[in-house]
């Protein structure tokens, strides 16, 4: 059995994803209501209150959109209809030695919002729809605002 198998702290999400032998897959939706696209605050490590699309790691055996749907609806109450992939994001961190710490590849998708109001819980702090504008006035991860833009070009002048 290894050290980390035996370490408490294994038990932890955000500890399992740290120093990685491959890059964990997530799929994210940006979802389109009026306009405007839902960012979450993240309510766990890493980023804690950082905004960003719902979404989350990709469970075997469901696809891409499925995942981006399963985890809005899971962690927000949303249910959407994905009309659109997007460009991938990656992300990847290494330590002070150069070791990578994290390495995500974030498949994120525009949809269409269809029911249920926004609800905060564990993994959402805070919830906004917001424009391009008001997103680049908060806290954010990485690339987000190139997905914001992706996302509200495909549907147009749509409402």
């Amino acid at each position: 059995m290894s050290a980390d198998a035996e370490n408490p702290a294994c038990k932890d999400a955000a500890w399992r994803r740290r120093y990685p032998l491959r890059p964990f897959i997530a799929a994210s939706a940006a979802v389109v209501r009026d306009g405007r696209v839902l960012l979450a605050a993240r309510g766990q490590a890493p980023m804690r209150g950082i905004y960003t699309l719902p979404g989350g790691q990709v469970e075997v055996g469901e696809t891409l959109a499925e995942a981006a749907l399963r985890e809005l609806h899971e962690e927000v109450g949303v249910v959407a209809e994905v009309v659109a992939n997007l460009d991938p994001l990656e992300v990847i961190e290494r330590d002070a030695d150069g070791a990578v710490m994290f390495h995500f590849v974030i498949h994120p998708h525009a949809a269409r919002w269809r029911s249920g109001e926004p609800t905060t819980g564990p993994e959402a702090l805070d919830l906004r729809w917001v424009t391009p504008d008001e997103a680049r006035d908060l806290p954010t991860t990485r690339g987000l605002h190139g997905v914001i833009a992706q996302a509200l070009a495909v549907f147009g002048g749509e409402r």
